[in-house]
């Protein structure tokens, strides 16, 4: 090409550059400014171009170097030795001698789940160690109302909610509990566990802050760990020390850009057993301005006169908890979780929310089990009556009567958790883990004469996870589940047979570790 054929090019590209620039709107504005800029200060023209240009490389550019190595360079052969001796770590720990020597002596049960239990070695025993508060597993009309479902419905849908999973009979269950618990909606999990663990990251981000009661169970703990959020624990149950932790936060993020901010704890504690003041923690949150996530795995269908959970029991509106979590599994005789609150939270979760909209939707059967049996504790509240008469029975064989544990369970709480007395544990010097080995042989002594309980057991969160707390250790407790599916006598013969079991295995220790405790 010749210079002027190369003039000529560059002409044309330069007209049609402009005649296209000119046709995008607000052009002829930006040329005339440019024009009369330069003609008057033609210098300032000069420092916005540069501005212009560097402020184009400042966004482009990338956010660390790339062109320096912050490493050491190796040979082949040092990679090769790297490589060699590196051993990853085991997925899962190995086993201790104590958990091994617990899954050899684990019991089998063999047939339903019920207040009279067969085992895999053909005894029967009186079963302790179940969530079938209300004896609905045995239930006659519960049992037929699910045979007709699963012959309508099939064994499952599936698929997940949302897409092709959902049934007429989960919106009625959605219905159901919302209408139970006096919120504008529900949503329903197919799992109790990961319901919580999956409403904390489907509402908090990084960046918010939640501030959560040391106590709370494994689950809670797993959504904390997979939202990324700022943790701040209070000491469990202490009210005042949550408002010192919310005044603190409040400070911290006064000059900050705003963030949603959470409160997290549960009704009935898995851990403790004991009960929060609700009224107290729905003062502090509209006082300091964050959200409450309540979770009612233990309480819904066993407090109140109804079952309807915490808020019944202490007379709060269910409007007044942001989010409200519980579990079909248990009381209910059911599976799966809910969480109820708001519209806006409900819809929230239906898209957002992992396990829900991952997994597969809950079977019809247990979706019919569940608004069936909460609509027999809704009609029928004598059976809340019986089974707390039953805990009263229960109580009163254990604590105060034994000398060697208490129960730290609220007094309406079906599950019992018995720890071992302070003068106990330290005239004995007892470590956790030789607590918990006490404790073992307790269950092992008791189902010996006929009662299956267990231990209170709980998985712990990863090292250096957002959602561990160092400062929370967990007490080790017996769990005794009190059930209406056996008389009162049965009841204070099982509680009978624990009591001299722990009394019995206590008492055979004669070290000077494990001397017996002062009778005064």
């Amino acid at each position: 090409m010749e210079f002027h054929d190369a003039q000529k090019f560059v002409a044309r590209s330069i007209d049609e550059i402009t005649n296209r620039f000119q046709k995008v709107p607000g052009s002829a504005m930006l040329i005339r400014y440019i024009q009369s800029s330069y003609q008057d200060d033609p210098v300032r023209s000069a420092i916005e171009l540069i501005l212009v240009i560097f402020f184009i490389r400042y966004l482009l550019a990338p956010s660390y170097a790339t062109h320096t190595g912050n490493f050491v360079t190796l040979t082949e052969e040092e990679i090769d030795d790297l490589v060699d001796e590196w051993t990853p770590e085991p997925l899962v720990a190995p086993q201790t001698a104590f958990e091994k020597e617990e899954a050899e002596k684990l019991p089998v049960i063999v047939g339903p789940s019920g207040p009279k239990t067969r085992l895999s070695n053909g005894r029967t025993v009186t079963n302790l160690a179940s969530y079938n508060f209300y004896n609905f597993v045995g239930n006659e009309q519960v049992k037929e109302k699910a045979i007709q479902t699963l012959r309508t419905y099939g064994v499952g849908p599936c698929g997940p909610p949302q897409f092709y999973g959902t049934q007429d009979v989960h919106m009625k269950t959605e219905a159901d509990i919302a209408s139970c618990l006096g919120t504008e909606g529900c949503i329903v999990y197919a799992q109790a566990f990961s319901t919580i663990s999956s409403v904390i990251p489907a509402f908090c981000k990084r960046g918010d802050v939640i501030v959560a009661d040391r106590a709370v169970n494994y689950a809670i703990r797993k959504g904390l760990q997979i939202c990324r959020s700022t943790i701040r624990y209070y000491e469990h149950n202490d009210m005042e020390d949550l408002e010192r932790v919310l005044q603190k936060v409040v400070k911290d993020q006064a000059k900050k850009p705003l963030t949603r901010r959470f409160i997290v704890t549960e009704g009935l504690f898995e851990t403790v057993g004991d009960c929060v003041d609700l009224p107290k923690l729905v003062e502090l949150k509209q006082r300091y301005k964050f959200r409450l996530m309540l979770d009612e795995t233990w309480s819904f269908g066993v407090l109140g006169r109804t079952g309807r959970g915490l808020t019944e029991a202490q007379n709060v509106d269910a409007s007044q908890v942001d989010m409200l979590v519980g579990s079909l599994a248990g009381p209910l005789c059911a599976g799966g979780g809910f969480c109820a609150g708001s519209v806006d939270v409900v819809a929230h979760q239906r898209i957002t929310a992992a396990s829900y909209t991952y997994s597969a939707a809950l079977p019809a059967m247990l979706a019919t089990t569940a608004s069936e049996t909460l609509n027999m504790l809704q009609s029928n509240p004598e059976v809340l009556v019986q089974c707390r008469d039953n805990i009263k029975a229960m109580r009163a064989q254990l604590d105060p009567r034994s000398d060697w544990v208490r129960c730290t369970s609220a007094i309406d709480n079906p599950v019992m958790l018995l720890v071992l007395k302070p003068d106990v544990v330290n005239s004995r010097r007892l470590s956790i883990m030789e607590q918990e080995r006490l404790l073992q042989e307790c269950v092992d002594e008791t189902l010996a004469n006929g009662v299956l309980i267990t231990r209170l057991k709980s998985m712990p969160v990863a090292p250096g996870a957002n959602g561990k707390d160092v400062g929370w250790k967990l007490q080790p407790a017996l769990k005794v589940c009190v059930t209406t599916g056996l008389s009162k006598k049965e009841i204070e013969k099982a509680g009978i047979t624990i009591r001299h079991a722990i009394t019995k295995v206590l008492t055979r220790k004669t070290s000077s570790k494990l001397g017996l405790p002062s009778v005064g």
